[in-house]
This record gives structure tokens, C-alpha cells and sequence, in this order.
């Protein structure tokens, strides 16, 4: 729940720390007060949509944290782990606004995209305002309100899902349809590439291997000839190297006297006669069992020449052919019997149609269900709210036609009829202004009784509504804060008067500047505020006396 709320240089608060409790909490002021600051500071925090207007006139930026406890609120603990942002019980919503327009998000201490604080915020607290009176006349809010209320989300959104898919592949075999003679000829031309480069078998580095055989083979007079020569060179001419060496030693031996300095160089002239023989040996060997083979390389060649010749007709390098080989195949197979074949993709449609008709089902006998107990309840409340022959009738209409629709196999729709005897008609064509604050309050109090979120939030829900039946709004109200937390801005007394805690906003003027300040109320202050709602600036001892009798009904009717 909410425990803490800071507000700093928005619109007209300076500076604003408010405290908070379970139970229901109301806030209430003069016209122009600011009591929406709170409401709209809350939904900022939540990853609403923020402005430069909102920044504080002569401030740089404004600045929202909320402060929640989620010691109770497992998905939020687990969303808050997923990501890595958990921090024992407390959950740290902040926002910062520049006058720019720009602004940040944070979650315990971590900047955040936008769309992290609108996730969590919609597990944390769930706000109902007096402009959701214009959505009810919405046919995807009474969807909405009818699948939440039957706690059915996940299932409407895997059929939605499923209807995506099942649209997707609809859409493929309508092409594949529309397109057969264009598909078919493309078949046949893949046939024929991948069946040219079956037979021609290409593989890696292959090329590379036969380029360099071919280069040795179409050289091999020349290797035969010049490796003769070297071999003559070495030990067999009259002037070769071996001989020279020869000739040098025996100089060196024939010196008069012994010079240590020459060692060396006589052992390195015996070492290079040896390496000179060996040298000449190898290649004698080699010319002797060197063969040129005309056969090889002109199978080498034919080969080479088959490889270029295929590169050249699908304009690529032949070392890219292994690659083109392997995405053909992979392309034939897809349309030769494979995945995105005609048969296949129908066997596809079916199946996904199946599984929609499946899902699409079971979110039918929910809905259904959900929708006798909706109107059950509503009407209840209804009664309360002193509109007894207010029939509600949540509407299952099925679908035209045999195709699926994402949202199911019907449309939903909230039905009235404001008199016995009269047929049930949309709510835009029979409710009024203030019949339909009532429908929507009431629809509210409903699904937000059985909603997950422990915080409620109601912006003047109750526009239109007096009386007695403020009386019920306000008990009802109460209610759902005893199980859980409740927070409204209202202008009824009657309401008021049945909050745990009361919040007070008034305005003032300093120093040509303009100051909104939000004070929590004692009893005493509770019953001056009560009275100011009833009798408005003059304020009599009956109207006090009337403002402290509704005060003491209020609290004492809950105890």
C-alpha cells in the first residue's frame, strides 16, 4: 500500500510530504484548491503522461516520489526481483520533471524506462476518476471490466494471441493462394539451381586446394627441368658447388703452418660439403620419381572451370557458392512440401484455429459466468445508490460469421433499462449524466472489490450524486478501505465524514506567489471541515452542530 507521498514545485506545491495509513483516506478543499495535485502527482509517479506545465512556476523542475510497502504484494515483489530492483519491503516510485518538458524515471534509486513505472504502478495502485463515466459508454471497457472482473486476462490475452497467429498464417496461404503460378515457377527455378549445384558438390575450401594443384601440375616441365640443373649444380658438373668446397678445404689443408683462427671455417666448409651432397642426393630422387600428370590437370582444370562457370551464372565469387548451395536448399525446402507449402500452411490454419476455438471457449464460459454474477452484484449496489428499478444486463453478443475475432466469439456490451417493462438499451441511449456516475460507481465499488491492487483511488466519482445515496457512497467507500486502502477526493460531507483519515488543501497567496498546502485533520478540524462542506462560507451553530452529529454517524456506523 501507499505509505508515502513527496511532491516538490508541482503546479502549485511547493513543497508537500503526506503520510499515509490504511483505511480510506479523503481529500477535500475549495474549488481551485488543488486537491487533484495529489491524484495527479500519484499518476505521475504511476508513468503518466507529464508536461512542462506541470513544473512549478519559477522552479527548475518538479519532483514526485511514492513510497510503497509490498510486503503484501507478491507479484510486485516478483516483478520488483525480475528486474533486479528489489530492496527488502519498500518500493521507491520517483519522477522528475524539467521545465523543458523532459523528464526521468527512477525505481528504488535506478533510473527506468517509463514503461517500467506504468507496469508496476498498475500492480500497486489502480485509479478511478469521474472521466471513466465517458469511457463506460466504451465497448472495449466493458470487455475490460468483464474479463478483470472474472480474473481472466491472461486467458483473453493468449487468445488474442492465438488469433494473431491464426491471422498470420491466414494471410501467408492467402498470398501463397493469389500468388500459385508466380510460386510455382520460382519451385521449378529452385529445383533446377539446387539440383545444378547438387551435382556439382562443392566444398569448402575445395577451390583453394584445386588452384593450387593446377598452378604445380600446369608447371611441371619446368619444375622437372629446373630441379635437374640444381641437382648438376650441386655435385655432378665439373665446376658444382660440391666440388668448389672440395677445392677450398684442400687450400686451407695445404697451409704451411697450423692457424687456429680457420678452425671454425674448415668446419663449416666440411658441414656444407655434406649438406651440398645430401642436397644434390634429394634432388636426383626427386627428378627420377617426378611424373607430370597431362590427366590430372585436365581434370583439375575441368573442374576448376565448372566451379567458375556456376559462380559467373549467379554472379557471385566461387567462394561464395557453398553459402548460395546451402540458403537455396534451405528455400526449397520451405516451399517444396515444407514449411510455407500450401499443404502445410493449411494443416497449420486448422491447427491454430482449433486452439483459438479452444482458448476462444473457455473465455466464453468464464465471461458468461462473470457476467450473471457482475449484474447480480451491480444491481445491488444499484439499490443502495437509490436506483432500485435500474436493471443492469451485461451483454454476451456472438460474433457474426465463422471467422474468429481477436477479443473472442463475442462482443461485450452493459445494457440498462431505466424502467420495469421497458427493454434494456446501451448506456449512451438510456443513462443520464448523473444516472451514469451513479452505474459507474457502482460498477466500480464491484470490480474493485475483488481486484488484486490494495490501493483504490477515486478522483469525484460522486459528481451528481446527493443526499442520502452520498451517505451510501461514502459507507460503501469505507468499506472497501477496511480491506485494503481507499483514496478519494470528494465535495460530499456525507463522504467525508466517513474517512480514517482526512486530508485538508487550501491555498494561499505570498509574496504575489500562489501555495497549495494539504494538512491532515483532527476529529475537531474533521467536524470544522464537514460543516464548511455543508454550509459553505457562513457557518451557523446548526451547522456545526449538523457537521458534528454526521461526523460521530459516520465513524460510529463502522465500529
Amino acid at each position: 500500500m501507499l505509505t508515502q507521498l513527496t511532491v516538490s514545485n508541482y503546479a502549485i506545491a511547493e513543497r508537500v510530504e503526506l503520510q499515509f495509513g490504511k483505511g480510506m483516506t479523503a481529500l477535500t478543499g475549495e474549488t481551485g484548491a488543488g486537491k487533484s495535485i495529489v491524484l495527479d502527482a500519484l499518476g505521475l509517479a504511476m508513468g503518466g503522461r507529464a508536461d512542462a506545465g506541470a513544473v512549478r512556476h519559477g522552479a527548475k523542475r518538479a519532483d514526485i516520489t511514492a513510497t510503497f510497502d509490498v510486503c503484501n504484494i507478491p507479484e510486485a515483489g516478483e516483478w520488483l526481483a525480475q528486474h533486479e530492483l528489489d530492496d527488502d519491503n519498500d518500493c521507491i516510485l520517483r519522477r522528475v520533471i524539467s521545465k523543458d518538458g523532459r523528464s526521468r524515471a527512477y525505481i528504488n534509486g535506478q533510473p527506468c524506462p517509463l514503461n517500467h513505472l506504468k507496469e508496476l504502478g498498475g500492480v500497486l495502485m489502480d485509479i478511478h476518476s469521474q472521466h471513466q463515466h465517458q469511457s463506460l459508454l466504451r465497448k472495449e471497457t466493458h470487455r475490460k471490466l468483464v474479463d478483470e472482473f472474472a480474473g481472466v486476462e491472461a486467458l483473453a490475452a493468449d487468445t488474442r494471441e492465438a488469433w494473431k497467429t491464426w491471422n498470420q498464417i491466414r494471410q501467408r496461404l492467402t498470398e501463397r493462394r493469389q500468388n500459385a503460378d508466380e510460386a510455382e515457377a520460382k519451385l521449378q527455378l529452385l529445383r533446377y539451381q539446387v539440383e545444378e549445384l547438387d551435382r556439382l558438390a562443392l566444398e569448402g575450401g575445395e577451390q583453394e586446394q584445386l588452384e593450387q594443384e593446377q598452378a604445380q601440375l600446369s608447371q611441371a616441365d619446368t619444375v622437372l627441368h629446373n630441379s635437374h640443373q640444381a641437382a648438376l649444380l650441386c655435385t655432378e658438373d665439373e665446376t658444382s658447388a660440391a666440388d668448389l668446397v672440395r677445392q677450398a678445404l684442400q687450400q686451407l689443408e695445404q697451409l704451411p703452418v697450423d692457424v687456429p683462427a680457420l678452425a671454425d671455417t674448415i668446419q663449416m666448409l666440411n658441414e656444407a660439403q655434406i649438406q651440398i651432397s645430401e642436397a644434390g642426393d634429394n634432388l636426383r630422387h626427386f627428378v627420377e620419381d617426378y611424373e607430370a600428370d597431362p590427366a590430372r590437370l585436365a581434370e583439375v582444370e575441368e573442374r576448376l572451370s565448372a566451379i567458375y562457370q556456376m559462380a559467373r551464372k549467379h554472379r557471385i565469387t566461387p567462394e561464395e557458392l557453398p553459402e548460395l548451395h546451402q540458403r537455396l536448399t534451405a528455400e526449397l525446402k520451405v516451399l517444396d512440401g515444407g514449411e510455407g507449402s500450401l499443404e502445410q500452411l493449411e494443416a497449420e490454419l486448422e491447427s491454430q484455429r482449433t486452439r483459438f476455438d479452444e482458448l476462444a471457449g473457455k473465455l466464453s464460459e468464464a465471461r458468461a459466468k462473470a457476467a450473471a454474477e457482475l449484474d447480480q452484484r451491480v444491481a445491488s449496489e444499484l439499490a443502495q445508490l437509490s436506483m432500485p428499478n435500474m436493471q443492469f444486463i451485461t451483454h454476451l453478443n456472438r460474433n457474426k460469421g465463422e471467422e474468429p475475432a481477436p477479443h473472442g466469439l463475442e462482443e461485450i456490451e452493459f445494457l440498462v433499462s431505466a424502467n420495469p417493462g421497458q427493454p434494456a438499451r446501451p448506456l449512451a441511449k438510456v443513462a443520464s449524466g448523473g444516472e451514469l456516475s451513479r452505474i459507474s460507481l457502482a460498477i466500480q465499488v464491484v470490480v474493485a472489490q475483488t481486484s488484486t491492487t490494495p490501493t483504490l483511488v477515486f478522483d469525484e466519482v460522486d459528481v451528481g450524486i446527493g443526499g442520502g445515496t452520498a451517505e451510501v457512497v461514502g459507507r460503501l467507500l469505507r468499506t472497501l478501505g477496511g480491506n485494503g486502502q481507499v483514496l478519494c477526493v470528494t465535495h460530499l460531507p456525507q463522504v467525508a465524514a466517513q474517512c480514517h483519515q482526512h486530508l485538508f488543501v487550501s491555498k494561499f497567496t505570498e509574496q504575489d506567489a500562489t501555495f497549495s498546502k494539504i494538512e491532515t485533520l483532527d476529529d475537531q478540524g474533521r467536524i470544522s471541515e464537514v460543516a464548511r462542506m455543508l454550509g459553505g462560507v457562513d457557518m451557523t451553530e446548526h451547522t456545526i452542530a449538523h457537521a458534528r452529529e454526521m461526523f460521530s454517524k459516520g465513524q460510529a456506523t463502522h465500529h
